[in-house]
């Protein structure tokens, strides 16, 4: 639930606008809410900052909607990561702020002033091809509060590209760098830098890039220090991590 949430159920108790018995029926999901078929952690934002996220994939249309009506009285921000358009016509009917990303495949409800967080985080990729997994990365940093930079196809094959965007390199407190084939270019950027990079291998290229494992396997044995790996295709991990590295930063843990 979100903190925001929690104070104003006190301040109605307080004020004597809403009943103790109340309040607790309202709280009783608190740590977690048991639907038969999933378990809704309520307590996730009050712990990590952003409440539990929606993974989709596997999951039907209805049981993805019910998530979400769960969440919805107590959450500000709500994403749910590997959507398609079935879910998301679910999701629309009960609420009709919810936005779709097709490219990311993503759905947001978006009800919080945002950015929350000044220090910004870009987000790079290697190639086009990479887009659907950088966008994973960008929209949901987007939600999760922070101010999110994009500098696209700019892989090593034609490095000068990245070096005319130098300025947005040196401005980000985090750097989010997405890239298939073998790799590289998250070790050229974590050598350029003195801020934190999140490297995303994507499961892009030729047979013997092994669906990323190639660019996974390259990024781990990089020699640039200071740089962190997620999982192949992995692009909210990608902006949880850097999320967390700009709470740290701003002191707003």
């Amino acid at each position: 639930m979100d903190k925001d949430f929690l104070k104003d159920i006190l301040l109605q108790v307080k004020q004597g606008s809403l009943h103790i018995e109340e309040a607790l029926n309202t709280l009783k999901g608190l740590p977690f809410e048991d639907l038969g078929f999933a378990k809704i952690d309520h307590h996730r934002c009050l712990r990590t900052g952003f409440p539990e996220v929606i993974f989709c994939q596997g999951k039907n249309p209805e049981q993805v909607a019910t998530i979400v009506k769960k969440l919805l009285p107590a959450c500000k921000n709500i994403l749910a990561t590997r959507a398609d358009a079935e879910v998301f016509a679910e999701v629309s009917k009960l609420c009709p702020e919810a936005k779709y990303h097709q490219l990311a495949r993503c759905i947001t409800i978006d009800r919080a002033l945002r950015p929350k967080y000044k220090s910004p985080v870009l987000v790079i990729t290697a190639g086009t091809a990479d887009l659907p997994v950088a966008e994973e990365a960008a929209v949901s940093a987007e939600i999760m509060g922070n101010t999110v930079n994009r500098l696209f196809d700019v892989g090593v094959a034609g490095i000068h590209r990245l070096f005319h965007h130098k300025h947005l390199i040196d401005e980000a407190a985090v750097i989010i760098v997405v890239a298939g084939m073998e790799g590289a270019l998250a070790s050229v950027v974590g050598g350029l830098v003195d801020v934190p990079v999140v490297a995303v291998p994507t499961s892009i290229g030729y047979g013997s890039s092994f669906g990323g494992l190639a660019a996974l396997l390259s990024m781990l044995n990089s020699c640039a220090a200071g740089m962190a790996v997620v999982n192949i295709d992995n692009g909210f991990g990608a902006a949880a991590m850097a999320t967390a590295i700009v709470r740290l930063k701003e002191g707003k843990r």
